[in-house]
């Protein structure tokens, strides 16, 4: 694996023990560096200026400024800086809202270290990790319809393919030959054909309904 580069991870969580624990995991892996800590959301935004994180591990339930509030207030001034959220629940609501808010990801606090370390590379290059209770959870709440309707031009198939196998915007760009921006222009139509706010949703919607094939 190429270490050469260092993710800038800060950890946002209202409990000292999972703070420490998530500090000590950090340790053990010479690409991730902890850059800083934050009990609530308040605290994380205000870090954000100073500290330039890459990647952030964010808590959902905290109080003064909770998960999904901060998580959207962060992205609106840091766009670059990729979220995780962790939990211990699998709730809809929170799903919903935090990827919705901009989250790149949602794993469960019982995650493993090395999948954990994965989900940090994965989201600081850009691509989304769903714990599989996440998954179900999004799918539960996919609008049901007995003949779903959108209007995917073959192209934009072809972008949502490469999205459901988990490529990043510059991944696909690659693959397909085109611009950065042709991809974000193709992700954004799509997620609006789908009505969905999200690429983990737009994932969740395309293997419920059979739209990809996987």
């Amino acid at each position: 694996m190429d270490t050469s580069q260092t993710i800038r991870v800060m950890l946002v969580d209202d409990h000292n023990v999972v703070r420490s624990g998530l500090a000590t995991f950090l340790k053990a892996f010479d690409d991730l560096e902890l850059v800083g800590e934050a009990k609530n959301g308040v605290e994380a935004l205000n870090l954000c200026h100073h500290t330039k994180p890459d990647v952030i591990l964010m808590d959902l339930m905290m109080p003064e400024m909770d998960g999904i509030a901060a998580t959207r207030a962060i992205l609106e001034d840091y766009p670059e800086i990729k979220i995780i959220a962790m939990t211990s629940f699998d709730e809809e609501e929170l799903v919903h809202g935090v990827l919705g808010a901009g989250a790149i990801s949602y794993l469960l606090k019982n995650v493993s270290s090395d999948d954990l370390a994965k989900a940090i590379r994965d989201a600081f290059s850009g691509r989304s990790t769903l714990s599989p209770e996440a998954a179900r959870a999004l799918i539960r709440a996919t609008r049901p319809t007995d003949q779903p309707s959108f209007d995917l031009t073959e192209r934009e198939m072809e972008v949502l393919n490469l999205v459901v196998q988990g490529q990043s915007n510059q991944q696909i760009a690659d693959a397909m030959f085109i611009s950065l921006a042709t991809v974000k222009a193709h992700v954004s139509s799509i997620l609006s054909k789908l009505q969905v706010a999200s690429r983990a949703e737009a994932i969740a919607y395309a293997i419920k309904h059979k739209i990809i094939s996987l």
